[in-house]
């Protein structure tokens, strides 16, 4: 794993939602947004799954996933990307429906998607686009 710079962290923080992008066992693309993403330490990323279809059959099959947020402002833009673990039990699930219902009790709560962080790009653009940061 490794750790995401403050200015990483920042800038997916600004973002909501996140779009986030898996594929299947035969690398078919599937991209979504997704409201429910938080920065749990510098390694760790926790996402909520309310809706997941497609992109729930993708982690189950390819445990990668990568998200990429974009602060035009700042005009600073991160890819990140990392492998995950699906849990729909136990205290990380727990604490993710917490999350989620303090927000809107209507919501389900199919799963928390756990992403260990291992790769970080520069995705914006200019000479240094598609760098590896991290």
């Amino acid at each position: 794993m490794v750790k995401m710079p403050a200015e990483v962290q920042e800038t997916i923080n600004k973002q909501s939602p996140v779009p986030i992008a898996t594929a299947d066992a035969d690398g078919k693309p599937n991209v979504v947004f997704v409201g429910f993403l938080r920065i749990v330490d510098d390694e760790t990323i926790h996402i909520a799954d309310n809706f997941f279809d497609k992109t729930a059959a993708n982690l189950l099959e390819n445990p990668r996933v990568s998200i990429v947020a974009y602060d035009g402002g700042a005009k600073k833009s991160f890819q990140v990307k990392g492998s995950i673990e699906v849990v729909a039990e136990g205290p990380v699930y727990d604490d993710v429906k917490v999350w989620v219902h303090a927000k809107s009790k209507a919501l389900p709560v199919k799963a928390a998607v756990i992403m260990h962080v291992e790769e970080i790009y520069n995705a914006m653009y200019g000479p240094d686009a598609g760098k590896r940061i991290a």
